[in-house]
């Protein structure tokens, strides 16, 4: 039995991440940590929480004084995890940490996106943990960075065809939209019911903290450099996000043809589904799932390719794929807890 931690237990990525493993057959949650309700006990937060699978809150010190866990996981805000994510590891302690903190491996991209690093040695010791792209890393570490919500969807999107000749992937263009969970758990004017129920609206349109995130991955992917014109918003749904990339073709690019390269691409990966042609990726179809739906179109008038996907940002986006990442690293069944369907209607 796997005996897990969770910092940030009580955000929204530490949420899902006690609702997923209380039904994982090999994984026991021993312990979180809460700000808010240090010194108390989970099922007292959590009531629906069943009483086998209760374990105390308490403040982030104590947590990492715990001598009997085997993993960790880090819901942190972003330049927290820093400066626990070591001291974990010297206990012998896996860590799987949800923040950016460890997912750019250069430190100059890394400070000039976020500011300075708590612990710059640890970069280059951590996977970046998407499984479809770094499985086979992801089995040997001791250290993943679970990936943001925005770059999985934009590096899942273009990973099949970021290499293919037909497509110009120098410059990509990301049009995305996340519901307002992305924006954490904690109270804020421009997130609240009232302000963001009615609205839909771009936010962070020139240098959002994602895209050196995407630029890294697709680069790697490409042998090259790859740069992403990218543009969130925030649209009044709880949870879910879809991403519309659009590359430049060459003409005569039959939508089949690229059909053909994402199903070859995808055909053993358990969480990516392929959607068939005018079928296109809706997140109510996703919600509260950990699968990713793509599907494409080729606009021969304009020769561009669009590329659209789906996924529960809180799911596959975060604490799903943690779990993956977690299955992974323990060599257990990577879809164990995570096959569920969505939560629809």
């Amino acid at each position: 039995m796997i005996r897990a931690i969770i910092f940030g237990a009580t955000g929204y990525t530490g949420l899902e991440l006690i609702r997923i493993l209380s039904g994982h057959p090999d994984v026991c949650v021993i312990g979180g940590s809460s700000r808010t309700w240090a010194n108390t006990k989970a099922s007292e937060v959590l009531v629906y929480l069943p009483q086998d699978k209760d374990f105390p809150l308490v403040g982030i010190d104590e947590l990492i004084q715990t001598r009997e866990a085997d993993l960790a996981f880090l819901a942190l805000p972003h330049g927290d995890s820093a400066s626990v994510a070591r001291r974990l590891l010297e206990k012998g302690i896996k860590v799987i940490d949800l923040s950016a903190d460890f997912r750019l491996k250069d430190l100059g991209t890394y400070e000039s996106w976020y500011g300075n690093h708590k612990d710059p040695d640890l970069l280059a010791s951590a996977v970046y943990g998407l499984p479809e792209i770094h499985r086979q890393e992801i089995k040997k570490a001791e250290l993943v960075a679970n990936p943001g919500c925005y770059p999985s969807t934009v590096v899942l999107g273009l990973a099949p065809i970021i290499n293919l000749p037909e497509f110009e992937t120098t410059c990509v263009i990301a049009d995305s939209k996340s519901g307002i969970s992305g924006a954490g758990r904690g109270a804020k004017l421009n997130t609240s019911f009232c302000e963001a129920g009615e609205g839909f609206k771009p936010y962070g349109v020139v240098g959002h903290r994602h895209i050196p995130e995407m630029e890294q991955e697709l680069s790697l992917l490409a042998g090259r450099s790859v740069k992403v014109r990218f543009t969130p918003h925030l649209i009044p749904i709880s949870r879910g996000m879809v991403s519309t990339i659009y590359v430049r073709t060459r003409s005569g690019v039959q939508p089949e043809m690229l059909r053909q390269a994402y199903r070859d691409f995808y055909r053993n990966e358990p969480f990516v589904r392929v959607l068939d042609g005018g079928v296109f990726p809706d997140t109510v179809k996703v919600r509260g799932s950990n699968f990713a739906h793509i599907s494409f179109e080729i606009d021969a008038r304009t020769d561009y390719g669009i590329i659209m996907v789906a996924i529960d940002n809180l799911v596959k986006g975060a604490s799903g794929c943690a779990v993956q990442n977690m299955n992974i690293m323990f060599n257990l069944e990577e879809t164990l807890a995570l096959t569920g369907l969505s939560l629809f209607p």
